[in-house]
């Protein structure tokens, strides 16, 4: 049984047993018929990863590790923030007719700000500080901008990430304010997992811990028996990712260039509803 599987289920089936109901709440999100979407959640869900020990990508259902690439490299290596340059339709939803989410993920990390070292965005300043200043504390990165927040077209949910160099390992945290657990947790879990894997091959060292902090992690109502269809399933074991060890510019990495090995999987859960 794989680690991320594992964790998966403890996590669910503590939202789902102890987690706290908004039936009777105002809440924003809504079904397509025009109902509220409400949840079950438990506030301040803390969950780590070691990957030295495996890759935590799910088995209990696929999660496609090219999109959920894409779409990383989209944000950190493109500093994009149009859906003309995403190869799904993920954001869609959030788009204007020109595909552009407003001044959001991508853009924040590509606005360049005054060091003393000289002017970097917040990806370069990451990767200079991994090379150059590698056991420093204050290597991060924050894309939740006030001032920018009204010309966003959705407010960043995964929104900062923390690094922090221990011996040859390259660690990392993901804070996120909220997440949707069955449609968005493994696939944020994957791009994190995979982008700290990115920089510290490019940094000469090796992927560590990855902990994921979620401030709200809810589970919606009309998920509820989907969530406890997966969680009933028995898990795989972890497969193995390769990355393709020739690549050693962040900015050189594809798709192409990472693989699963003995990925085995349960059937995608079909037709689970986005509520927006």
């Amino acid at each position: 049984m794989s680690q991320a599987d594992q964790l998966f289920i403890n996590m669910c089936r503590d939202i789902i047993g102890g987690g706290i109901s908004s039936e009777g709440q105002v809440v924003r999100p809504k079904w397509d018929d025009g109902s509220m979407a409400h949840t079950i959640k438990q506030f301040g869900v803390v969950n780590r990863y070691d990957l030295s020990v495996e890759f935590p990508i799910l088995t209990l259902r696929p999660t496609n590790l090219k999109a959920a690439i894409d779409e990383i490299l989209w944000i950190w290596q493109r500093k994009s923030n149009n859906t003309n340059d995403l190869n799904s339709k993920i954001w869609y939803s959030w788009a204007a007719e020109n595909g552009s989410i407003g001044k959001a993920y991508g853009y924040q990390l590509g606005v360049k700000h005054q060091y003393s070292e000289g002017l970097f965005d917040q990806v370069d300043r990451v990767l200079y500080d991994l090379k150059n200043n590698p056991y420093s504390r204050r290597i991060m990165t924050n894309i939740y901008t006030y001032a920018d927040l009204h010309e966003m077209n959705l407010y960043p949910c995964a929104y900062s990430m923390t690094f922090n160099v221990t011996g040859n390992k390259l660690n990392g945290i993901l804070n996120q304010r909220s997440q949707d657990v069955l449609v968005a947790n493994n696939w944020n879990v994957v791009q994190y997992a995979v982008l700290l894997h990115m920089l510290a091959q490019v940094s000469g060292l090796i992927a560590g811990e990855f902990v994921h902090v979620i401030a709200d992690a809810h589970i919606y109502d009309r998920h509820i028996p989907l969530v406890e269809e997966l969680i009933n399933r028995e898990p795989y074991d972890a497969p193995i990712l390769k990355i393709n060890p020739a690549v050693t510019n962040f900015y050189d990495f594809t798709v192409d260039d990472f693989e699963l090995v003995g990925y085995e999987k349960h059937p995608q859960i079909k037709g689970i509803p986005v509520a927006v």
